[in-house]
């Protein structure tokens, strides 16, 4: 049966993208593609970043033409969460196109934010994250409209939230069609183990008992609950049974988990009479646990005073949780099982290494490739692959399997390590990357001067992780030595390294560890340099005398039109072998 239904998805999944294929670089038709394209951006910086690369694609004939592609950025200051940007993006579009906005079906990506855990994507944005398939190569933002393809047409007048960095394959009975023509809301749901259940959002359904085994069936939500613990899942009643005495109770037990959904023009136009009432917003608003649980008959107020799942607490979101709870209450909340589905993530390092080398599911279902859009003579195994995209490799170069190159120009006798990632580099001959190294070249512009930084990390090592002042420096862990030690094999004193912005929260993301450098050759080979230090295996030209560069502060002053040159002489030189 599960080879059966396998065979379904990876089916349903190349019909999809088959359709999408054929809409790039064409003129879309009235009714069969979304009227209006919104993706979110964290600030005007990285607003102007998407709207650059969207301009090259659709230059390029990437995406479906005729349709308005819009970019909106999160005003300045405080932090609003997906919801607060939700909203924004609803005035917005209020602002552009008035009462007829109520006409279009709009697709809604959440793309902002600065991917500390996927730092290869904090510069250009994880909605452009590439995707190993497609002719031209794909990137996330095709892959999220290819997958949605079939919705609009069987779709009302409304808004589909979705993120930038998930996808969700799934298959339904043929002759079928996804609808999303009821008021309120409607969430797509796949079945999913209790474990992952207390990561995500869980739906409480009406009478699930009654439900049958079809690949696509609809119902109603009672409940919404947001990361619940496994007790209140089964308190709550949420908790589905498969009906096989076969099997464990942990086999058999499941909840049906959240990912995309849909709202109708008059629960738009409520959020956003919402949003009139109470801006500016001063705090973190989820769009998926702030909305979704103020729907549904069983649904309880006390849930807005609740901020254990809350990264920054401010004295105004209970307030605001409260306000969204008492206008949305009563709204319908529609649920879509997807019972022959599954969902991804690709929002870290290790998801990313996983899906595109390790995982034959997801390369089977979506087609990956292990050499997409590259010159590269690499012989790769079945399993782990190496993952190359979008990259000129000399025919010399050794890339190890589990390991994944992006953007990138790999000169004679160069080798990459096992499980490493190389992402917008020009590594110059012969020289060795370790294995488990992160590496990724920005191009910036300090003090009116352009140049080059490679940043390189471990790929277990932790950006996020902080301490209160750098003098606590020692106890962050960089590729597994303590900052004291690192900073004594580079030459240097721990009192010496410089941490970026916020003295208060010192990481590896801020820390002015990666020597501005030129060109780009020179500024991986010096990088590297640095990190094959730490294994005793280099000495490390000194550092005293260079400036170093955080990756927060090479993103503040990153060269775009640079980065995106660089693509370009890559694009170039694959073409005129193609």
């Amino acid at each position: 049966m599960t080879e059966v239904r396998n065979k379904m998805l990876q089916r349903a999944t190349r019909e999809k993208l088959e359709k999408f294929n054929k809409m790039r670089g064409k003129e879309v038709q009235p009714g069969e593609f979304w009227d209006l394209v919104v993706l979110t951006a964290v600030d005007e910086d990285q607003k102007v970043a998407y709207e650059l690369q969207i301009k090259e694609k659709l230059g390029r004939k990437e995406l479906p033409l005729g349709v308005p592609y819009h970019v909106f950025a999160d005003p300045p200051g405080s932090k609003i969460g997906n919801g607060g940007s939700s909203l924004y993006s609803l005035q917005h579009l209020e602002e552009m196109y008035g009462k007829t906005v109520s006409a279009f079906r709009v697709i809604l990506i959440h793309a902002g934010g600065f991917s500390q855990r996927l730092p290869s994507a904090s510069a250009l944005g994880k909605i452009f994250t590439a995707m190993p398939c497609g002719e031209p190569l794909y990137q996330m933002l095709e892959l999220k409209l290819a997958l949605y393809v079939d919705f609009p047409i069987h779709m009302k007048p409304g808004v589909l939230v979705t993120c930038a960095d998930d996808i969700e394959l799934y298959s339904i009975p043929e002759g079928e069609s996804m609808r999303f023509d009821r008021s309120g809301f409607t969430a797509l749901a796949h079945p999913s183990s209790l474990s992952i259940g207390t990561t995500h959002g869980v739906f409480v359904l009406n009478s699930w008992e009654k439900l049958g085994n079809s690949e696509m069936e609809y119902t109603s939500c009672q409940q919404f609950l947001h990361k619940p613990s496994v007790e209140k899942m089964h308190e709550a009643g949420a908790v589905c049974r498969r009906p096989d005495s076969c099997k464990s109770v942990s086999e058999t037990e499941f909840v049906y988990t959240d990912s995309t959904y849909y709202m109708d023009c008059a629960t738009s136009v409520t959020l956003l009479n919402m949003l009139k009432e109470v801006e500016p917003l001063t705090c973190e608003i989820d769009a998926y646990g702030d909305f979704l649980q103020a729907l549904g008959p069983e649904a309880s107020i006390a849930y807005t005073s609740n901020t254990a799942n809350v990264t920054k607490k401010d004295s105004s979101l209970v307030d605001i949780r409260q306000k969204i709870f008492n206008r949305l209450k009563g709204t319908p909340l529609n649920v879509i099982l997807l019972n022959n589905s599954k969902f991804y993530h690709i929002g870290t390092t290790k998801e990313y290494l996983f899906h595109l080398t390790e995982d034959p599911s997801l390369r089977q279902e979506l087609g990956l490739l292990p050499i997409a859009f590259s010159l590269c003579d690499l012989k790769t195994p079945q399993s782990p692959v190496a993952c190359v995209m979008h990259s000129v490799l000399h025919p010399s170069v050794v890339v190890s399997p589990g390991s994944v190159v992006e953007y990138s120009r790999l000169g004679a006798d160069v080798t990459v390590g096992e499980r490493s990632v190389i992402s917008g580099c020009w590594v110059d001959t012969g020289l060795s990357v370790p294995c488990q190294t992160f590496m990724h070249s920005l191009s910036v512009s300090l003090n009116g001067s352009a140049g080059f930084v490679t940043v390189a990390f471990g790929i277990k090592d932790d950006l996020k992780h902080s301490v209160a002042s750098p003098a606590e420096g020692s106890a962050l862990r960089y590729f597994a030595a303590s900052l004291a030690e690192c900073a004594e094999r580079w030459g240097l004193s721990l009192h010496s390294l410089r941490f970026s912005g916020d003295k208060s929260a010192c990481s590896l993301w801020n820390a002015c560890l990666f020597p501005l450098c030129p060109d780009p050759k020179s500024s991986v080979s010096a990088t590297l340099q640095m990190v094959r230090a730490l294994r005793g295996s280099s000495a490390v030209t000194p550092l005293k005398d260079l400036r170093l560069v955080s990756l927060q502060e090479a993103l503040l002053n990153k060269n775009l039109a640079e980065m995106l040159r660089f693509r370009k002489g890559l694009y170039e030189d694959i073409l005129k072998e193609k």
